[in-house]
Parts: structure tokens; sequence; C-alpha cells
């Protein structure tokens, strides 16, 4: 049975499929803006010369049935039509000194297998003065410019990605965003000439329990294995974290096999291949492709993933609860408790409110309310549906950013600031992440104008000279158009305080 564990570092005792897995991110270099990155989209792709390519789709009238009634029709056409796309994702980090008896192996890899101390699952007697240690996982492309999608604790710290086709292809590859919380990660790759096989996302709400699923991936480092089984179970939650809503599947899955695709029988990848059952076989468990839909739009744009919240500690609706509340639903979310001065409370949703659909999305349990909410943009009003006292009720909420729990990473977004802004001034800039516009200071150089300004990194500008500011785009236009010699009024707030914050700042020569 899955043990319930807290948290998605413990959890990986058991679930962890990657065989190392690194610890950390790469991020690009502080005074180079970002390059422009294509457009993702997963039904179709454009190349640079604009012509339109299709990603590889499987007809299962391509396979050759036997004619002998009830023989099973075979899955190579569907193998040939998809395998192209799927990649073994090499892991470089830097090794850590030994601990008690990890044989110099990174923190938690034993943990991660349940294995005794000083147990290496993987060769080698290990020994703290390696100067790096590698790991092994899957991935996909989901875009014939080189975009990737794989597991976030495959490339999380690492020093060095690369990616090999199965046509024997490889290339260095740049992490462009990471989500912890859902496992997911998407990278780029480098120096790609050419069109590169692909696949596309599927609709993993429409898999019913016994659809046919087959996964492709790199179990052991064993490249191209493939397997096949059926959609076990639907929205699991196996405790990893808060947006737990795993599809369960009997399809042969292993340690490396992480961030490899699952297809439904179309060659459509219905979901990323997460987690393992330590100690058990035929027991696997897939992100959705509709959550990491969902999330490759900030995880392309920033590289980081920002969630609404309304600030409400909630539980699931019981039979019981519902007699004592006076609620007709039989599904919903009871409200335990409501963060002062967050956005709930703002918006008045008071302790016993059974909330029943956020949106056009109804809430049966606590956890679909969780996922429900962090869908949606940070700064947005949705209205919540919900029963007091027995009256159904719409509660409009303006949504804030969800903040970093204890224990969980803090992600940066990637460094949005044009690189003259950098220079000039000594500072870096990204997209306020509280969702109600702003241009957040994220770093400031010793000795620059920017320091002597008394600017701080989580200051949010809102105002340059005369200029109401809304992001990056407008501040880095302000500051730079400015003429040299100058003193240009900054207005600036911090977020979770009130009022706002006056400084100057002196333009330097170009």
């Amino acid at each position: 049975m899955v043990r319930t564990l807290p948290s998605r570092r413990r959890l990986a005792r058991t679930l962890a499929l990657t065989p190392l897995v690194a610890l950390g991110a790469c991020k690009p270099a502080p005074d180079t803006a970002p390059p422009e990155r294509p457009t993702l989209s997963l039904k179709t792709a454009t190349t640079p010369s604009g012509a339109k390519v299709e990603p590889a789709v499987y007809s299962p009238a391509m396979a050759a049935t036997p004619g002998t009634p009830g023989a099973l029709m075979s899955l190579a056409p569907l193998v040939d039509t998809v395998k192209g796309a799927v990649v073994n994702v090499e892991v470089q980090a830097r090794a850590r000194p030994a601990m008690g008896g990890m044989q110099g192996l990174p923190p938690g890899l034993a943990e991660r297998f349940g294995l005794p101390g000083g147990q290496n699952p993987f060769g080698g007697g290990g020994g703290g003065g390696a100067p790096s240690k590698q790991g092994l996982g899957s991935g996909f492309v989901v875009d014939p410019s080189g975009l990737v999608l794989t597991n976030n604790h495959v490339v999380e710290g690492a020093d060095a990605v690369r990616v090999k086709l199965e046509d024997g292809r490889s290339f260095e590859a740049e992490v462009l965003g990471r989500d912890a919380l859902t496992d997911v990660a998407l990278i780029q790759l480098k120096g790609v000439t050419g069109n590169l096989p692909f696949v596309k996302l599927g609709d993993s709400d429409g898999l019913r329990v016994g659809d046919p699923v087959m996964a492709i991936g790199n179990p052991f480092g064993l490249a191209s294995s493939v397997s096949a089984g059926i959609l076990s179970a639907r929205a699991r939650d196996i405790h990893a974290g808060p947006y737990d809503d795993f599809l369960q599947t009997d399809a042969a899955i292993n340690p490396g096999n992480s961030g490899g695709p699952l297809f439904n029988m179309k060659g459509e990848v219905v979901g990323m291949n997460t987690a393992i059952i330590g100690g058990a076989t035929g027991i696997g468990f897939a992100v959705p492709a509709n959550l990491i839909q969902a999330l490759l739009p900030q995880l392309q744009e920033t590289g980081v993933v920002r969630r609404g919240w309304v600030g409400l500690a909630v539980q699931d609706l019981t039979p019981e609860l519902a007699r004592a509340l006076r609620v007709e639903a039989a599904k919903g979310a009871v409200v335990a408790g409501v963060s002062a001065g967050g956005p709930g409370a703002k918006a008045g949703l008071r302790e016993e409110d059974v909330i029943t659909s956020v949106g056009e999305r109804a809430v049966d349990s606590a956890g679909s309310l969780t996922r429900a909410v962090a869908l949606l943009k940070p700064g947005s009003e949705v209205q919540v549906n919900l029963v007091r006292g027995g009256k159904a009720m719409a509660v409009p909420v303006k949504l804030g950013t969800r903040p970093t729990q204890r224990g969980e990473e803090e992600m940066t977004p990637r460094d949005a600031t044009p690189a003259p802004l950098s220079k000039r001034m000594g500072l870096r800039l990204s997209e306020a992440q509280d969702g109600s516009g702003g241009a957040q200071v994220v770093a400031v150089e010793s000795g620059s104008a920017a320091e002597r300004a008394g600017l701080a990194p989580g200051m949010v500008l809102t105002q340059v000279g005369d200029q109401k500011v809304s992001g990056v785009a407008e501040a880095a236009q302000a500051l730079t158009s400015a003429e040299p010699g100058a003193a240009l009024l900054l207005r600036a707030r911090v977020p979770g305080q009130d009022g706002a914050l006056l400084r100057a700042i002196e333009v330097p020569a170009r």
C-alpha cells in the first residue's frame, strides 16, 4: 500500500523514478537577457520559415490486425510513430560529501529507494571524492524547435543536462522552467537544426479506467523501452503534494522512466510517468496531460509557476457535516479557517461556508478546490459559489498569489530585464509576483546607482519619474530613456506591507 508521507521529498523514499537526482536549478547569465522563445503550441508547430509542422499522430487503422478472430492488435505501428520523440535525459551535478552510510551519493538517494544505509542501487562503492554524479531520466519533445518535457526531479540542481534522441543525435540542454509541486520541468535543446520529431498532449480528462496506455522511456538506462497496460485509476492522491491528481497505470515503469510519456492509442501523451510504489510491481503514477498543459505558458515565459490563492483552510464535506450545516449538497469543501487579511477574508468568506464551485469548475472535495484555485491567475477575479446557513450564495473573490510554504523551494522567475538596464543601473527586474502589477526588484549590484538609491530585492516599482509602470517593459523604458545626471523619483511598495516607499535614483552616464 502507498505510504502516507507529508511532503514530496519524503514521499520520494518509495516513489521517485530517476536513478540519480540532482538538487538545485540552472539559470541564464545575470547580465544576459533571455533569448526569445518560440510560442509553444502542442496542437501544431510553426518552423522559422512559417511552415506548419504536424506532430506524430497514430491511427489504429495503421495496424495490421491479424485475421484470426479475437487476436490482439499489434502496437508496433504506434511505437514506430512516436518513439522518435521520446528522449533520454542525462544529468550531471556536483557530488556532495559523503554522509553517514550514503557512500558519497547525493543526500536523499538511498532514502528515495527505501534502501538500507550505504547500499548503492546503481553499482560502484561511491566515495565522496568523485567530482560529479550522473543521473538518467526520460522526456519527450513537444515542439520541433527542441522543447522537451520531463520531471522536475530529473533536472533539479543540474550543472549540465544532455539529451539523446532515439536516432542517435545528442544535444546540450538548458532548463527553462521547473515546478516542484507537480514535478514538471521544461527544457530547451541547444543547437537544434531542422525539425525534430515531436508529439502532442492529449486530453487526459477523456481517459476512462480500463483504457489501454503505453509507456516509453529509459528504465535503468535501457533506452527506448516500451511497456503497455491500462489506466488503473484516476485522480489518485498519493500525498506527494497539495496538487496530487495522478493517473494510475499498470504499464511497467521503473527508475529511469521519470519524465517519460504515457500514450493513449492515438499516439497522444496523456501523462508524464513520475512515481512508483517501492517494493511493489505494476503500480505507477503519471502527471495528467491537462495539468501539464495548464502549466506550460508560465514555464515557458518566466520559468516558474505562480498560483492563485484564496487563503482558506478547507476539508471534505461529509454526510454528517452536511446534515449539521443544513446543506443538501453531497459534495463540496467546508471552510474550516480563513487567513486574516487574505483574499477570502477580504471577500467575506466565513468559516462553515460550503464551497460547491469556483468559476466553472465544480468542487467536490477540499483537494479539488485547491487544484481549481491553483490553476487560476493571481490577481484575477473569480466567482465562488457556496452554501451558507442553508442558503446558496455567489461571492466574487480577487485571488492573491499562493505564498511559498515551509520546506518548499523558493523559485525565482527568469530574468526579464533588458541587458542595457542591468548594466547601466545595476538593477534586475521581473514581473511582480503578487499579480497586482509593477516591476519587482530581484537583484541589486553592489556599488550601483540602484544600491545608492536604496533599492532592495523584493521591492515593486510602480512609478518611475512621472510615469506609472505596470510591468518590466514600462519600467525599463522609463529608466533607460532618462537623461544622464537626472534624478528620477521612484515609487515602490513592499508586498505584504501597507503604504508606498519613495526613492530617488541618479541616472548614470550611458
